[in-house]
């Protein structure tokens, strides 16, 4: 992969890269669009990553389809696909800290502890082997994105990250790798998350931020077979609770439906 690269480099190729899980849906493909019209060249990782998962059970259930996987990529005009497997990406018993602040601890990392290391770990890893111009990521792990943009802060990376707009299902429901997980009725009450974000958006009011939140609190909670872990209006830079000078502002929510874990967020501006 290095050698490949490096010789595409000396031909003066810019490169745009999109580091991904697999299962690849739309959502994804409209990142290799990106990648495509940005640069001359589009790779796209797939690697189900270990040591981002704080659940054992969730990493062996993660979706593994390669061949479809490919199938896509090849649709989408991706021009290099690079599929370590793990032995290649970790040594045994490699340590990895980065301090990357109170971004660790908030809303997700309150969640998901530990989830943030294994993120910059994997990214960090994936930016020295590919070497991109420009690597490109999806709005809906908005607190991934700012994770990401501060680890090539602090490590001087020269990488700039593109953050490309959600796609969604006619229905609204957020395009997410493990939407497969959800029952037909799981996937009906799925849609109150993006209900809840549009009527925060189209309602948004600075002075009754407190009072929308909370119409959306009560609106998730009473959804059948929708556990609410978190429904929030930040700020869209500190991720700290929005007041009424906030100039960027996005609402994010995280809830368990049925037995699967979604997220989802809408700027609200």
């Amino acid at each position: 992969m290095q050698q490949y690269l490096k010789e595409l480099r000396i031909l003066g190729k810019t490169t745009g890269f999109v580091p991904t899980m697999g299962a690849l849906h739309p959502g994804h493909l409209s990142l290799i669009k990106q990648a495509r019209e940005g640069n001359d060249v589009a790779i796209c990782s797939i690697f189900v990553n270990p040591t981002q998962f704080t659940d054992a059970a969730d990493l062996e259930k993660y979706p593994r389809p390669i061949a479809d996987d490919i199938q896509k990529l090849e649709g989408a005009g991706c021009d290099i696909l690079f599929n370590p497997p793990v032995n290649q990406m970790y040594a045994d018993n490699e340590q990895w800290h980065l301090n990357i602040g109170e971004l660790e601890y908030l809303l997700e990392g309150k969640f998901r502890p530990g989830h943030y290391q294994g993120v910059t770990q994997v990214v960090y890893k994936m930016f020295n082997i590919i070497m991109p111009d420009r690597a490109y990521f999806g709005q809906k792990d908005y607190q991934q994105v700012l994770v990401v943009r501060k680890m090539v802060e602090l490590l001087n990376m020269p990488v700039t990250l593109v953050m490309c707009p959600i796609e969604r299902e006619p229905d609204g429901l957020a395009m997410s790798s493990r939407n497969i997980h959800l029952s037909a009725d799981d996937r009906k009450h799925a849609l109150v998350l993006s209900k809840a974000l549009n009527i925060t958006k189209e309602n948004f009011d600075s002075n009754y931020i407190e009072k929308i939140q909370e119409y959306a609190i009560q609106m998730i909670t009473h959804e059948p077979g929708v556990q609410l872990e978190y429904f929030e209006i930040v700020d869209g830079n500190t991720l700290h609770e929005a007041d009424k000078d906030t100039q960027n502002i996005v609402a994010l929510v995280a809830a368990r439906v049925g037995n699967t874990r979604l997220i989802d967020n809408v700027i609200i501006r």
